[in-house]
């Protein structure tokens, strides 16, 4: 019998779409979610079923993933993937910004297993896929929020990991680098600097910082989903998963003072105005 996938954040462009494609390769039977159905192109394969879900509402989040249970009889796969970033300062962005941020990012993943989680107790069986990133455990200047969200990610995948033991229910942190996406993307069409910022000296870094993650080098969203999904389908998968670009540096970083870690992160961020 094919496993049952549900994805948050599929937009065509990101990672979640070439996640529901990559499912499906799979022989999966996958539903891909987005706040807005039309953003989510056609897919390579007829087992995706497209569904609209706002990751923001307890009510959207608990109604589709009663419909895929009920439907399917099943969730084996919840991939939380929807987010968004809001580059720029921390004192610059508002307290609606903060909040929306924390939304989708975080408490995203709590609405969602809070849902999901009691049918697969139920069956003894089942994953939880959270998607981090690697800014969740070193951060960078200019794109705090994100790095923040991120870093509380951790921290709930850790402890659902431990909580879930008791059902069978295993726990796959996915930490990226670079990936090819429209985040960076999305993330400059809804960044601007207040005309009082402390930091408009620093534009230019700031910019920077939200192109970084589409650098040369950043790996190709196919190659990141089959990535993932191959770990995913293991019979026994790993807790913990870093790849994508720049995944080996910030591996090492971790090892390194804290310290001397943001100040490289801050000279790297600001330095066509340090110099």
């Amino acid at each position: 019998m094919s496993r049952v996938v549900l994805v948050t954040g599929c937009s065509t462009g990101g990672i979640g779409f070439a996640l529901c494609n990559e499912f499906a390769r799979q022989g999966c039977k996958v539903y891909a979610t987005s706040r807005k159905v039309e953003t989510i192109g056609e897919f390579s394969y007829p087992t995706v079923q497209k569904l609209a879900l706002d990751v923001t509402s307890d009510e959207a989040v608990e109604s589709v993933v009663k419909h895929v249970a009920t439907v399917e009889g099943k969730i084996d796969i919840v991939v939380n993937n929807a987010g968004f970033f809001s580059a720029g300062p921390l004192i610059d962005q508002t307290m609606e910004d903060i909040k929306a941020n924390f939304d989708t990012n975080t408490f995203s993943i709590l609405r969602m297993t809070r849902a999901a989680i009691p049918f697969m107790a139920e069956r003894r069986s089942g994953i939880i896929v959270n998607i981090g990133s690697i800014v969740g455990e070193i951060a960078t200047p200019w794109n705090g929020l994100y790095c923040a969200s991120k870093a509380a990610v951790q921290s709930i995948s850790d402890v659902l990991s431990m909580e879930c033991k008791p059902f069978n229910i295993s726990v796959l942190h996915i930490a990226p680098g670079g990936i090819q996406s429209n985040i960076s993307a999305n993330g400059a069409s809804r960044f601007s600097l207040p005309e009082n910022s402390l930091y408009s000296a620093f534009l230019p870094n700031i910019l920077q910082r939200i192109n970084a993650s589409q650098a040369l080098g950043s790996m190709p969203t196919d190659a990141f989903a089959k990535e993932v999904v191959a770990t995913a389908l293991r019979k026994n998968p790993p807790l913990y998963l870093s790849t994508g670009a720049h995944t080996t540096l910030f591996a090492i970083l971790k090892w390194l003072p804290k310290t001397w870690v943001l100040w490289l992160m801050w000279r790297v961020y600001s330095k066509k105005i340090i110099n």
